[in-house]
Parts: C-alpha cells; sequence; structure tokens
C-alpha cells in the first residue's frame, strides 16, 4: 500500500521577445558553464532514497533483536538471533532452541501474535509502521516451501483435469505463496474468496 493551476504543456505559448529580452538571452548564453551549480540527478537522489530505506530496515531488525533477544531471557530460551533485509522489510530469524516450537504455537498462531508484538516495539522506538518479518525455528521457511510446492501441484492438476479447486483457509502471508506460485504455471489463474479468517485461494482453468 494525495495547488496551483497549471497551464497544459500543448496550450503553453510562448511569448514574444522583446529587444530587452534579446540582450538578456544573449547575456545568459555568454555566462560561464560553472555560474550556477547543477542540482543532484534523479538517478542519485534515488540511489540515495535507497540506501536511507535500507538502512532503516536495518535499525528496525536490530531493535526488534534486542526486544526478541530480551524476551528469549525472560524465558529462560536459547536461540541464536539472525537479522536480514528482504526487499522492503526487515527479517528476523530465530534458530537453534530446544523450546522454540513453544514460541510457533498450532498452525504459527503464537508465532504470528509473537510478530504483531515485535512490529509494535519497532513502531514505539522509530514511530513508523514496521512491516517486519518474524520467523522461528524455520516455521514461516518451511511452510513457504510446502504452499509454494501445493500451489504448483494444484495448477497442474486443474489445468489437466479443468475443473477449479479451493484449498483451505490461509493468512494473507500464505495466500500470496499459493497465488505466485499459481502464477508460474501456464493455462490457470488463482483468487481469493470468502472473508478473513476463512478467505481461501482458488485455483481455476483459464484455457
Amino acid at each position: 500500500m494525495t495547488a496551483d493551476a497549471q497551464v497544459p504543456d500543448d496550450e503553453f505559448v510562448e511569448p514574444e521577445t522583446t529587444a530587452d529580452d534579446a540582450v538578456a538571452e544573449t547575456a545568459d548564453d555568454a555566462a560561464p558553464d560553472d555560474a550556477a551549480p547543477e542540482s543532484d540527478t534523479p538517478e542519485l537522489v534515488a540511489e540515495t532514497d535507497d540506501i536511507d530505506e535500507e538502512d532503516q530496515l536495518i535499525e528496525e531488525g536490530e531493535i526488534a533483536g534486542d526486544y526478541l533477544e530480551q524476551l528469549l531471557d525472560v524465558l529462560d530460551f536459547d536461540g541464536d538471533i539472525d537479522l536480514d533485509v528482504d526487499g522492503d522489510r526487515a527479517v528476523v530469524s530465530i534458530d537453534g532452541g530446544r523450546d522454540l516450537a513453544k514460541l510457533v504455537g498450532r498452525r504459527g498462531e503464537v508465532l504470528d501474535a509473537l510478530q504483531e508484538l515485535t512490529r509494535l516495539a519497532v513502531q514505539q522506538a522509530t514511530g513508523d509502521r514496521s512491516r517486519l518479518m518474524l520467523d522461528i525455528a524455520r516455521w514461516r521457511a518451511d511452510r513457504r516451501e510446502r504452499l509454494a510446492g501445493l500451489g504448483t501441484e494444484v495448477a497442474e492438476r486443474v489445468r489437466e483435469t479443468g475443473e477449479r479447486e479451493a484449498l483451505d483457509p490461509m493468512t494473507p502471508f500464505e495466500r500470496k505463496i499459493v497465488h505466485d506460485a499459481v502464477a508460474a504455471v501456464d493455462g490457470v489463474v488463482s483468487e481469493s474468496e470468502g472473508a478473513e479468517p476463512k478467505r481461501r485461494v482458488v485455483v481455476i482453468k483459464t484455457s
């Protein structure tokens, strides 16, 4: 997940040049190239913006890492915290502890709740809403692989049989993985139906 009125370019009328204007233009033409410094090029500005955004995501990850480290200490859980940036979001992963499954819960429900708490902690520190992704014991990574495989399998089956298939209800994160997998298969499309929390992906043959 917008002014003063302007004259459209195709309606602009060039004013007549007077004698005084001609003298001024001649003087301007004669001015040395370094008379006025050039502004930053769009490419440089865009690159600077990208660097600033990446720095912000790195900061989000560090704040989240500190918050989660304190949580692990309070719970007396072991775990290695890894920080990364994936596209437009910070990614924090916790792995290596024998008790971490308790922080995942049934179908990742505890993990989802903990992710929201971590995002709130980041938002409180930075003042900006966070889209940080938290993974524990590779639950999301493994889930991503399984859902991608499921999406491909269902898409190929629908293409062969011509019959639409509806999958089990999923979270927005899970549905996007399936949509991406289906999009890679020719002859089928996917769409979401229903309302949360029972919204699901439906795969349909197109030709």
